[in-house]
């Protein structure tokens, strides 16, 4: 094994780091005599991540970047991660700041997680230009069954061949319409849409009464399932809640069944809390008797070519944040379903734009996974859209009287340019697979 070009490669970076942890470290010890301690800290990291974003593109990983810098949305990655760092680190350290070692700890924490930033920045790099297609992302939408709004576009999609599959929510208003309507199209892949944060629950009340509120409603909120997921294996409250868990999860699943004729279940999770650790224990617990044989990963490339504006905009969203709880329940995920011998998708896109998945971000998002390659057992990289048509005033006022968490997304204008924006990328991906 050659060991000169990583010994080459270890040496550039180290070069550029020290310089970077020179300048941060300057910046740090004569900011400190004239403002609070955090706040030279978070100045130093700012002068050090210029140095470091320029060292690293035009120096360290020249040869995956041919000189020019890296995307825009790897610095916003950097400033996120860092700036959150280098402002709490000092913080837990202020006991012992006048040490050696706490400035030390200050000046190379940001570099260590540099080093993972940019060498996978210089991965997409290398992606970005020897990009080709080498297959085509499933289109798929969640939410059929919600409502008339949502089965329109959805089953339009799927009349015109504009969409490979979709979710059905098995207590959604119109989920009956929506089966019945979908026999016209065998095409359409189906897979159960487990919801647990809202709408009627389809156990009985008496044996989910942890589950719902005094409406009979579900109220399972991802935030409270974390929670829930943290308590011990063997407390009396999360093994209640995973007995009623349970008790909802067979019933959603038999009412699927008697939907969709299907013995075999794929599954997701209305609002991803099919992810949740304690969700996810029922849910393996129960794959082999219920022939659950597929489940939704969100393991999610970051695209290219979007201008800062759309990666702002997903920091301001929340989707930022989404993004990455759900990439860590997912790498979580991995392992436990390959043990179980459940197949996932092999890639994933639909979070980090949720609810504006139109545009610049479609396209990118798609032209990412088509360059994804994949192997048996995991199926084809997965692209997540919300298409609705306009509500009307009853489905607004009635129709998502047990939906209250879905009633602002789905009022929302951004659902029919959803609609419109996967007509147009299928189109596009149709002609471009033309001889």
């Amino acid at each position: 094994m050659n060991l000169q070009p990583l010994a080459e490669r270890v040496g550039r970076y180290g070069l550029v780091g020290l310089a970077a942890a020179a300048i941060h470290a300057t910046v740090l010890v004569l900011m400190a005599k004239l403002i609070p301690f955090w706040l030279s800290n978070l100045s130093g990291f700012l002068a050090a991540s210029l140095v470091s974003y320029l060292g690293h593109a035009l120096y360290t990983f020249r040869s995956e970047t041919t000189g020019q810098r890296f995307a825009r949305r790897w610095l916003l990655l950097q400033f996120s991660v860092n700036v959150s760092v280098s402002a709490l680190l000092p913080l837990a350290l202020s006991p012992w700041a006048s040490l050696p070692i706490t400035t030390v700890m200050l000046v190379f924490t940001p570099t260590l997680l540099n080093a993972l930033i940019w060498s996978r920045a210089a991965r997409f790099s290398v992606r970005r230009q020897q990009r080709s297609n080498k297959t085509k992302p499933q289109l798929h939408a969640d939410d059929l069954g919600l409502t008339n709004a949502t089965n329109t576009a959805i089953l339009a999609l799927a009349a015109a061949r504009q969409l490979d599959s979709a979710s059905l929510l098995v207590n959604g208003n119109a989920v009956e319409s929506a089966i019945e309507q979908s026999r016209s199209y065998p095409s359409l892949q189906l897979c159960l849409h487990l919801c647990l944060s809202e709408g009627r629950a389809v156990a009985p009340p008496q044996q989910v009464s942890e589950l719902i509120d005094d409406a009979g409603r579900l109220k399972c909120s991802f935030g409270t399932l974390m929670l829930a997921s943290c308590l011990p294996k063997n407390a009396p409250k999360r093994r209640r809640l995973e007995r009623q868990l349970r008790c909802e999860l067979n019933s959603q699943i038999q009412r699927f069944r008697e939907l969709t004729g299907l013995t075999i279940i794929a599954i997701d999770g209305h609002q991803h809390v099919h992810l949740v650790p304690i969700v996810l224990d029922v849910i393996l617990e129960l794959a082999p008797e219920q022939g659950i044989s597929w489940l939704r990963t969100t393991a999610e490339p970051l695209p290219i070519g979007l201008s800062s504006r759309y990666w702002l905009t997903a920091l301001t969203n929340g989707g930022w944040l989404k993004w990455l709880v759900l990439q860590n329940l997912t790498r979580m995920a991995l392992p436990r379903l390959r043990k179980a011998l459940v197949a996932t998708n092999a890639r994933f896109a639909g979070v980090l734009f949720t609810g504006r998945m139109v545009d610049a971000p479609l396209k990118a998002a798609w032209e990412e996974l088509t360059s994804v390659s994949f192997s048996p057992p995991q199926t084809q990289p997965l692209l997540l859209s919300h298409p609705a048509a306009p509500l009307k005033p009853e489905e607004i006022h009635k129709g998502l009287t047990d939906f209250p968490l879905s009633r602002t997304f789905f009022s929302s204008t951004w659902r029919q340019l959803e609609w419109q924006a996967v007509k147009k990328i299928q189109a596009s991906a149709s002609t471009q697979s033309e001889p």
